[in-house]
């Protein structure tokens, strides 16, 4: 497998009942992404986007087919390593910002870092960057429900890359928007998306499809068409986003080469 591919889905199939009840959501589904691709999925309701979805973020497994994530057959992966995986390596976005009402958005942001063993300081640390990224800092020890809906988003996204994750998942991201937020919320994941992050979102609105390097149409749960929008070439080189260093003003970013990136020591000034 070449190493620019990142997921392989062959003959991946979900099958919902037996006999009489029996149903599909998807059927013989073959797909190969690229690390870099910004793909949207595109359908009518009940195509099988969301099951799709779910599949590829670990959340859900194929009846039957072959799911293959760097290389590595998922079906012999154990349920354990598979939940360590998906923590490490994908972030989601949800429609519904999935927000924890009762908790403040530093604490929603840092979530996904307890199953990586950080300690709760080193946490909250790499949440309040996530968050002054997203120019949100000042809001820290808000709860959800003092946020506007763009904001809960945009805090849902900052929880999603808290982590560094390889790939984010967005399942209607901009749903509950009104086009202003919508369109904050999409220039967010752009500008992830061009740090080299593989981007895979389920949307209604064919408007979104100018950020996507690639759009495909569901159908009965295969594809129906699929249309890249940038030539291969032309993807983002696969790099971290650096979080923990970001500002509110872009800063460049290292590329990695299928490693974790080196660290650089600080330049200590002499006095």
């Amino acid at each position: 497998m070449s190493e620019n591919i990142l997921i392989e889905l062959r003959g991946l199939t979900k099958r919902y009942g037996y006999g009489d009840t029996e149903s599909f959501a998807i059927k013989d589904f073959d797909l190969t992404i690229k690390r870099g691709e910004f793909i949207m999925i595109m359908g009518p309701s009940g195509c099988g986007k969301t099951t799709l979805l779910n599949i590829i973020g670990l959340l859900d497994r194929a009846t039957r087919g072959e799911y293959i994530l760097n290389g590595e057959n998922v079906a012999s992966i154990s349920a354990r390593r598979q939940s360590r995986l998906r923590a490490k390596k994908i972030g989601f976005v949800f429609q519904n910002f999935n927000l924890i009402e009762d908790l403040p958005i530093l604490e929603n942001v840092a979530l996904p870092l307890i199953y990586s063993g950080h300690s709760k300081t080193a946490r909250l640390k790499n949440a309040s960057s996530a968050l002054k990224r997203f120019h949100l800092q000042e809001r820290e020890y808000y709860f959800p429900y003092q946020l506007s809906g763009g904001q809960q988003q945009r805090v849902a996204i900052a929880r999603a890359i808290v982590n560094d994750p390889e790939i984010i998942l967005a399942d209607e991201p901009t749903g509950n928007l009104d086009s202003r937020s919508s369109h904050i919320v999409m220039e967010e994941l752009k500008a992830i998306h061009e740090e080299g992050n593989t981007i895979i979102m389920v949307t209604h609105n064919p408007a979104l499809t100018v950020y996507a390097t690639r759009v495909i149409n569901m159908l009965d749960g295969q594809i129906d068409t699929d249309v890249k929008t940038v030539a291969d070439a032309n993807l983002p080189q696969p790099i971290s986003v650096k979080i923990k260093k970001k500002s509110s003003t872009p800063t460049e970013s290292s590329t990695v080469k299928e490693q974790k990136p080196k660290k650089h020591k600080k330049n200590r000034r002499k006095h």
